[in-house]
Protein backbone atom coordinates (compact mmCIF):
# COMPACT_ATOMS: atom_id res chain seq x y z
CA UNK A 1 0.00 0.00 0.00
CA UNK A 2 1.89 2.80 -1.24
CA UNK A 3 1.22 6.38 -0.23
CA UNK A 4 2.24 9.83 -1.57
CA UNK A 5 4.16 11.36 0.66
CA UNK A 6 3.95 15.25 0.95
CA UNK A 7 5.89 18.32 1.45
CA UNK A 8 5.86 20.08 4.57
CA UNK A 9 6.27 23.67 4.22
CA UNK A 10 8.47 25.58 6.05
CA UNK A 11 5.39 28.34 6.57
CA UNK A 12 3.55 25.12 8.09
CA UNK A 13 2.41 26.22 11.72
CA UNK A 14 3.65 22.46 13.03
CA UNK A 15 6.81 22.81 11.16
CA UNK A 16 9.69 22.48 13.52
CA UNK A 17 11.83 25.86 13.51
CA UNK A 18 15.15 24.01 14.43
CA UNK A 19 15.19 22.10 11.12
CA UNK A 20 14.38 25.10 9.35
CA UNK A 21 16.53 25.04 6.12
CA UNK A 22 15.96 20.84 5.46
CA UNK A 23 13.30 20.07 3.34
CA UNK A 24 10.60 17.69 4.95
CA UNK A 25 8.77 15.05 3.75
CA UNK A 26 5.71 13.08 5.28
CA UNK A 27 3.05 10.95 5.18
CA UNK A 28 0.16 11.17 7.94
CA UNK A 29 -0.70 14.69 9.61
CA UNK A 30 2.09 17.06 10.65
CA UNK A 31 -0.02 18.24 13.56
CA UNK A 32 1.22 16.17 15.15
CA UNK A 33 4.60 17.82 15.41
CA UNK A 34 2.79 20.15 18.18
CA UNK A 35 3.21 17.68 20.59
CA UNK A 36 6.05 17.72 23.02
CA UNK A 37 8.03 14.53 21.68
CA UNK A 38 9.77 11.65 23.90
CA UNK A 39 12.72 10.19 21.51
CA UNK A 40 13.04 6.54 21.84
CA UNK A 41 16.71 4.76 21.09
CA UNK A 42 18.14 1.56 22.08
CA UNK A 43 21.09 0.15 20.52
CA UNK A 44 21.21 -3.11 18.22
CA UNK A 45 21.72 -5.35 21.04
CA UNK A 46 19.97 -5.41 24.04
CA UNK A 47 20.33 -6.89 27.52
CA UNK A 48 17.33 -9.77 28.94
CA UNK A 49 16.86 -7.45 31.47
CA UNK A 50 16.63 -4.47 29.90
CA UNK A 51 14.35 -6.16 27.21
CA UNK A 52 11.56 -7.43 29.89
CA UNK A 53 11.81 -3.71 31.57
CA UNK A 54 11.46 -2.25 27.65
CA UNK A 55 8.26 -4.03 27.57
CA UNK A 56 6.83 -3.01 30.56
CA UNK A 57 7.35 0.95 30.13
CA UNK A 58 6.23 0.81 25.95
CA UNK A 59 3.05 -0.43 28.00
CA UNK A 60 2.89 2.11 30.57
CA UNK A 61 4.50 5.03 28.12
CA UNK A 62 1.15 3.51 25.64
CA UNK A 63 -1.41 3.69 28.65
CA UNK A 64 -0.35 6.93 29.87
CA UNK A 65 -0.85 9.14 26.29
CA UNK A 66 2.94 9.68 25.60
CA UNK A 67 3.65 10.88 22.12
CA UNK A 68 6.81 9.33 20.99
CA UNK A 69 9.36 9.80 18.34
CA UNK A 70 11.64 7.36 17.05
CA UNK A 71 13.55 5.58 14.18
CA UNK A 72 12.33 2.10 14.96
CA UNK A 73 14.53 0.29 13.06
CA UNK A 74 16.27 -1.95 16.11
CA UNK A 75 15.13 -5.09 17.25
CA UNK A 76 13.70 -3.41 20.50
CA UNK A 77 12.59 -0.52 19.50
CA UNK A 78 10.17 -2.45 16.27
CA UNK A 79 8.93 -4.16 19.43
CA UNK A 80 8.12 -0.93 21.59
CA UNK A 81 6.42 0.64 18.04
CA UNK A 82 4.32 -2.63 17.98
CA UNK A 83 2.81 -1.93 21.63
CA UNK A 84 2.23 1.77 20.74
CA UNK A 85 0.24 1.64 17.35
CA UNK A 86 -2.22 -0.24 19.57
CA UNK A 87 -2.39 2.71 21.95
CA UNK A 88 -3.66 6.37 21.56
CA UNK A 89 -1.62 8.63 21.88
CA UNK A 90 0.74 10.20 18.38
CA UNK A 91 3.34 8.59 17.11
CA UNK A 92 6.23 9.57 14.90
CA UNK A 93 7.86 7.15 12.91
CA UNK A 94 11.27 8.58 11.09
CA UNK A 95 12.50 6.32 9.06
CA UNK A 96 16.49 6.84 8.13
CA UNK A 97 15.78 6.55 4.04
CA UNK A 98 13.35 8.35 2.05
CA UNK A 99 9.63 7.86 1.96
CA UNK A 100 8.09 8.52 -1.56
CA UNK A 101 6.75 5.50 -2.82
CA UNK A 102 6.97 3.76 0.66
CA UNK A 103 5.18 0.41 0.85
CA UNK A 104 2.95 1.18 4.32
CA UNK A 105 2.90 -1.85 6.73
CA UNK A 106 -0.64 -3.14 7.61
CA UNK A 107 0.40 -1.98 11.47
CA UNK A 108 0.47 1.47 10.58
CA UNK A 109 -2.37 1.44 8.01
CA UNK A 110 -5.12 2.34 11.01
CA UNK A 111 -2.87 4.60 13.15
CA UNK A 112 -2.73 6.74 9.72
CA UNK A 113 -6.05 6.68 8.89
CA UNK A 114 -7.27 8.05 12.44
CA UNK A 115 -4.26 10.30 12.26
CA UNK A 116 -2.13 9.37 15.09
CA UNK A 117 0.88 8.53 13.33
CA UNK A 118 3.21 10.82 11.24
CA UNK A 119 5.63 9.42 8.79
CA UNK A 120 8.35 11.72 8.49
CA UNK A 121 11.70 11.64 6.52
CA UNK A 122 14.29 14.97 5.14
CA UNK A 123 15.50 12.55 2.95
CA UNK A 124 14.80 12.28 -1.13
CA UNK A 125 13.28 9.62 -3.01
CA UNK A 126 17.12 8.39 -4.09
CA UNK A 127 17.67 7.61 -1.08
CA UNK A 128 15.89 4.08 -1.12
CA UNK A 129 17.23 2.15 1.90
CA UNK A 130 18.68 2.82 5.20
CA UNK A 131 22.57 3.53 5.55
CA UNK A 132 24.92 3.59 9.08
CA UNK A 133 25.71 7.45 8.02
CA UNK A 134 21.86 8.41 7.35
CA UNK A 135 20.69 6.69 10.59
CA UNK A 136 23.22 8.25 12.54
CA UNK A 137 21.54 12.10 10.90
CA UNK A 138 18.15 10.72 11.61
CA UNK A 139 18.45 10.24 15.10
CA UNK A 140 20.38 13.51 15.57
CA UNK A 141 17.43 15.06 14.06
CA UNK A 142 15.00 13.00 16.53
CA UNK A 143 17.48 14.13 19.50
CA UNK A 144 16.56 17.46 18.27
CA UNK A 145 13.11 16.94 17.66
CA UNK A 146 12.09 15.65 21.39
CA UNK A 147 12.19 17.29 24.65
CA UNK A 148 13.35 14.52 26.13
CA UNK A 149 15.00 10.61 25.57
CA UNK A 150 14.34 7.48 26.64
CA UNK A 151 17.15 4.78 25.95
CA UNK A 152 16.61 1.32 26.51
CA UNK A 153 20.34 0.24 26.38
CA UNK A 154 23.22 2.21 24.93
CA UNK A 155 26.51 -0.53 23.71
CA UNK A 156 29.30 1.05 25.18
CA UNK A 157 31.12 3.49 22.68
CA UNK A 158 28.20 2.84 20.28
CA UNK A 159 26.52 5.34 18.59
CA UNK A 160 23.70 5.29 20.57
CA UNK A 161 25.66 6.13 23.36
CA UNK A 162 27.54 9.03 21.69
CA UNK A 163 24.11 10.26 20.90
CA UNK A 164 22.77 10.18 24.23
CA UNK A 165 26.31 12.46 25.52
CA UNK A 166 25.36 15.07 22.96
CA UNK A 167 22.13 14.88 24.17
CA UNK A 168 23.37 15.34 27.95
CA UNK A 169 25.89 18.19 26.74
CA UNK A 170 22.61 19.93 24.83
CA UNK A 171 21.12 19.94 28.26
CA UNK A 172 18.35 17.18 27.27
CA UNK A 173 17.05 15.08 29.67
CA UNK A 174 17.90 11.48 28.66
CA UNK A 175 15.82 8.90 30.56
CA UNK A 176 17.20 4.89 31.37
CA UNK A 177 16.18 2.13 33.33
CA UNK A 178 18.20 1.14 36.71
CA UNK A 179 20.01 -1.94 35.94
CA UNK A 180 23.78 -3.12 36.01
CA UNK A 181 23.50 -2.85 31.57
CA UNK A 182 22.19 0.69 32.08
CA UNK A 183 25.55 2.08 34.55
CA UNK A 184 27.65 3.30 31.75
CA UNK A 185 24.47 5.79 30.36
CA UNK A 186 23.98 6.52 34.19
CA UNK A 187 27.12 7.92 34.74
CA UNK A 188 27.33 9.63 31.40
CA UNK A 189 24.45 11.67 32.85
CA UNK A 190 21.08 9.77 32.19
CA UNK A 191 18.37 9.29 35.01
CA UNK A 192 17.59 6.20 36.42
CA UNK A 193 14.32 5.14 37.82
CA UNK A 194 11.51 2.42 37.93
CA UNK A 195 8.52 2.20 35.46
CA UNK A 196 6.14 3.92 37.07
CA UNK A 197 8.87 7.01 38.09
CA UNK A 198 9.96 7.42 34.51
CA UNK A 199 6.71 7.65 32.98
CA UNK A 200 5.86 10.29 35.81
CA UNK A 201 9.06 12.54 35.17
CA UNK A 202 8.77 11.97 31.58
CA UNK A 203 5.29 13.27 31.50
CA UNK A 204 6.85 16.03 33.86
CA UNK A 205 9.84 17.01 31.77
CA UNK A 206 7.91 16.65 27.95
CA UNK A 207 5.24 19.81 29.83
CA UNK A 208 7.56 21.71 30.76
CA UNK A 209 9.92 21.23 27.66
CA UNK A 210 10.07 23.97 24.40
CA UNK A 211 10.04 22.74 20.60
CA UNK A 212 13.45 24.84 19.86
Amino acid sequence: MPLEASIIPADHPNFPPILHGETLWAIGDPGILSHHLLALFCSVKCPGEAIVRTYDLARALRDAGIPIIGGFHSPMEQECLDFLLRGKQPVVIFPARGIQGMRIPVAWREPLREGRLLVMSPFPANYRRPTATLAERRNRLIGSLAGAAFVAFAEVGGKTSRLCAELLAQGKAVYTHELDSTRALITLGAHPASEAELVRRIAATLSLSERG
